[in-house]
């Protein structure tokens, strides 16, 4: 009986340590970044008294913050025309590896590594842009948002999509990867495409 043959990862790093670093089991985002979610949202709700009313509002607007955020950072870093080498590495090392290797299942989420970086000056402009009392409860509904792209994400590589809404991003986003066409930077929504003109015009076997 023929044997499925070990995958073998795109090496980013001379260093073992970085190496190691760089790859991830899709469960540890979760593990990593749910307590501090939780934690956040517990000490907005409680520490500030928030009502219900204003939970839901800072959870659409964390949530829909997160969407534009996946939206730049896609567009613009992930995807950024660097011309130096450095750079040209940089962008590899962050995004152009997966191009490269899609279905390499330990790089279909981010590691906490590089995670945790971009989450704390991400947290540093909120708390700059955002009354204290909300500060907490919207950073644990944007890191929500970070989590449910994430497992979009991998799951669009990985699973077969059954409900008609995930069915629906898997194969947009696989379009961004495979299409040949510009575009198509959100995963977990169209939405900011739409709203700035990156989503392809659909051709007929496209909406098959």
């Amino acid at each position: 009986m023929a044997t499925e043959t070990p995958h073998q990862s795109i090496r980013l790093f001379e260093n073992d340590l970085l190496e190691r670093l760089s790859h991830v089991h899709p469960i540890t985002p979760l593990l990593f970044w749910g307590p501090v979610a939780a934690w956040l949202l517990w000490r907005g709700a409680t520490g500030h008294d928030l009502g219900a009313g204003t939970l839901a509002l800072l959870a659409i607007a964390g949530l829909v913050t997160w969407t534009f955020t996946e939206y730049l950072l896609h567009r613009f870093l992930f995807h950024f025309p660097a011309r130096g080498r450095l750079g040209q590495w940089l962008v590899f090392l962050f995004h152009g590896n997966h191009h490269d290797d899609p279905k390499d299942k330990t790089r279909l989420v981010m590691p906490p590594a590089g995670a945790i970086p971009i989450m704390a000056v991400l947290y540093l402009l909120f708390s700059a842009l955002l009354p204290a009392a909300w500060l907490d409860a919207f950073s644990a509904f944007f890191i929500v948002g970070y989590l449910v792209y994430d497992y979009i994400h991998y799951a669009s590589h990985h699973f077969p999509m059954r409900n008609r809404v995930a069915k629906f991003l898997k194969h947009y986003h696989l379009k961004h990867h495979f299409s040949g066409q510009s575009g198509r930077y959100g995963v977990s929504s169209p939405l900011w495409d739409m709203v700035f003109g990156t989503r392809p015009a659909e051709t007929p076997r496209d909406s098959r």
